[in-house]
């Protein structure tokens, strides 16, 4: 199985490190978290990777270059000219991943010891089309499940906005883990072009397809989307 790590985003949140760096080459306890991301999906078993690049994307080729991928086999999917998002930047990606072969995605600012294996047991019992990591965590924005970890809906709980998409029974309030295991089939399905948010290519296939939840509540995760973030990431990885 392959993987992508998003890797292209801006990194507002994470300024002022990324008004002269990638987010992806920001530093927990001396390695970058684009590193920390290639080492743990080895751990994995995965050792293809794919990272797109659109920040300062010169820095990120010559790290991977310097370090010769950290052990992994590293390709580039070149966003140099637009940042496209998750979404589309994951369709940018389609030719470099393998037909018929799940995927997984996780974004560069998430760092975890959740367990590929388990999830992608889940992912293939339920005969998903998408598999998402989730917690029970407490968040402003959820994504919501029903009684068999169905995708039914997305919330943003302080204003009250919700996106349904079907109904369920028994349904839960789950936070998004920035991870996800993908069928290559969603290529052929998601009708979204240009840039947008995998979180709208949900949305769009749990109507007519399988979009399960993978709980993984009481893993280490953390995401490193800002610089107060950083101290927790080294207290939590070593």
């Amino acid at each position: 199985m392959k993987a992508m790590i998003f890797s292209a985003g801006l990194g507002t949140r994470f300024r002022p490190w990324t008004d002269k760096h990638p987010k992806a080459l920001a530093l927990v306890n001396g390695h970058s978290l684009l590193e920390r991301n290639i080492r743990y999906l080895q751990q994995q078993g995965i050792e293809d990777v794919i990272v797109n690049v659109h920040h300062f994307p010169g820095q990120i080729r010559e790290a991977i270059d310097k370090n010769n991928g950290w052990g992994s086999r590293v390709a580039i999917s070149d966003e140099s000219g637009e940042v496209l998002e998750t979404g589309g930047g994951l369709v940018k990606a389609r030719d470099l991943l393998t037909p018929g072969e799940d995927f997984l995605t996780i974004n560069v600012d998430i760092l975890t010891s959740l367990d590929v294996r388990a999830m992608l047991t889940a992912h293939r019992q339920n005969n998903a089309l998408v598999t998402l990591a989730v917690t029970g965590r407490s968040t402003s924005r959820c994504f919501v499940f029903d009684k068999n970890d169905r995708l039914t809906a997305w919330r943003n709980i302080s204003t009250g906005q919700e996106r349904r998409v079907r109904e369920g029974e028994g349904e839960v309030n789950k936070a998004y883990s920035g991870i996800s295991i993908f069928r290559y089939e969603f290529f052929e399905l998601v009708s979204l072009q240009g840039k947008f948010s995998l979180v709208d290519a949900y949305l769009e296939l749990a109507k007519d397809h399988t979009l399960i939840g993978f709980d993984h509540t009481g893993d280490k995760w953390v995401d490193v989307g800002r610089p107060e973030s950083v101290a927790v990431a080294e207290e939590m990885f070593g």
